[in-house]
């Protein structure tokens, strides 16, 4: 390891969208920073890959919505293009129901949903108790459970037995969206917004460079990383709970922060886009979107930029994104062209690009779209974590007061995360 000390205000580990958007906040107060993130990218759980022919692809976080205020300003602000998610037409359910029996479906499990959040969290009924247990204590039809499983393993990304239901109705009563969540993405990509966030930061940002140890002492922070010793002020951990749980501190964390960060699992998904001559569903008045019963967690929507670009997403979330995660991509294309003929007919199996990114047990992410409490027991995890042990601090998207999971919440997340730090800066300067 080098030798080399340097010296800043404060340290953040991380440049997703809590990092990225916590400098920025930083810079705008004149505190000084440093931002090392992992990866050879900013953007975090956001990411662009080209596909295979050549088109710049969101191959991670990609859709927001109005009701998400924070990221709707920045994209504005930004100048970005905003891509209307095409609905119209018929959603598909598979295996085949009526439309009327579809949306009849549908509805009760929006209202299973609604009569889950009505619980209070800490409701002592429901102390130690999974969504799936609770789930299978309803009144409702096999149909309408299913379909409420399948949407709840597609948007959180686990198995509804390791979900404590606490912590699912504390969770989802903080994503406030009353539009379409996928009402927008960006066709510049997502992760374009995370580019520009970090071209304003001026050099005060290092890529493919981990911090492998946080050190603290009376006088502040050590971060360590294979490039040398940055000592702080204080550090801002900008991580999925279970990412920041596997980094090296010294001392060690405080216990109960310890046993806080230890709680989370992180989600499995895959998410996968397949490109077609044109959007034939479009023909037959179907909007692309399309929920297998059969296989919880499997959805696809339409993500055409514009009939030219004709795409599909398909999102396998939860458990069986685990159990498609050892496929190789010839098998896992035959696995998804056969779910797509089923429920599209032939034409699906028409394929001009079939560009799949696992994000199951991803190295610096640990998964997506979030990390989740799994310990029915841990009521105040996300309590303990936003207190941190200062001067070491922690945010991320998972304990954001609004859009839990989502870029909004990590846009939220950073920026009450610098409030704090500058408010510590600035008492520690009145005291001193």
């Amino acid at each position: 390891m080098s030798s080399t000390i340097e010296r800043t205000d404060v340290v953040i580990v991380g440049a997703g969208f809590t990092g990225l958007s916590a400098a920025l906040e930083l810079k705008r107060a004149g505190i000084d920073f440093l931002v090392l993130e992992a990866r050879d990218r900013v953007g975090g759980r956001a990411e662009a890959r080209p596909n295979g022919l050549g088109e710049l692809i969101d191959s991670g976080g990609q859709f927001l919505c109005q009701d998400m205020p924070e990221l709707m300003a920045l994209a504005k602000a930004r100048g970005k293009t905003f891509v209307e998610t095409y609905i119209e037409g018929e959603f598909i359910t598979h295996p085949w129901m009526s439309a009327e029996e579809a949306e009849r479906t549908y509805q009760v499990a929006m209202a299973i949903r609604e009569r889950m959040n009505r619980i209070e969290p800490d409701d002592a009924s429901i102390a130690g108790l999974t969504v799936a247990t609770w789930l299978e204590r309803q009144k409702d039809t096999a149909d309408a459970k299913a379909a409420f499983r399948s949407m709840i393993e597609g948007l959180w990304c686990l198995a509804l037995d390791k979900v404590p239901l606490w912590y699912l109705i504390d969770n989802d009563r903080r994503i406030t969206n009353e539009v379409f969540e996928l009402q927008y993405f960006l066709r510049e990509t997502m992760q374009s917004l995370a580019d520009d966030l970090a071209g304003d930061l001026a050099g005060r940002l290092r890529l493919g460079e981990a911090a492998t140890r946080i050190e603290r002492g009376p006088r502040g922070v050590r971060v360590i990383s294979a490039r040398g010793v940055i000592e702080a002020r204080s550090a801002l951990l900008a991580l999925p709970p279970a990412t920041a749980a596997k980094l090296d501190f010294a001392p060690a964390l405080p216990a109960e922060l310890a046993k806080a960060l230890s709680v989370w699992e992180s989600g499995s998904v895959i998410k996968i886009l397949v490109r077609y001559a044109s959007p034939f569903w479009r023909e037959r008045d179907l909007c692309g979107m399309v929920m297998w019963r059969d296989q919880a967690g499997l959805f696809a929507c339409d993500a055409s930029t514009d009939a030219d670009h004709a795409a599909l997403i398909v999102f396998v979330g939860g458990p069986l994104a685990l159990r498609w995660h050892p496929l190789d991509e010839t098998a896992l294309r035959a696995e998804v062209t056969a779910r797509l003929v089923e429920a599209l007919g032939p034409q699906a199996a028409d394929i001009l690009d079939f560009s799949a990114r696992d994000w199951t047990h991803d190295r610096w992410s640990g998964g997506a779209y979030s990390d989740l409490i799994v310990d029915v027991t841990a009521r105040d995890a996300e309590r303990t974590i936003l207190a941190g042990a200062p001067p070491v601090y922690i945010a991320a998207s998972e304990v954001s007061p609004s859009f839990p999971g989502y870029v909004e919440g990590a846009i939220v997340a950073g920026r009450i995360a610098a409030g704090k730090i500058q408010s510590a800066i600035a008492t520690s300067a009145s005291g001193s």
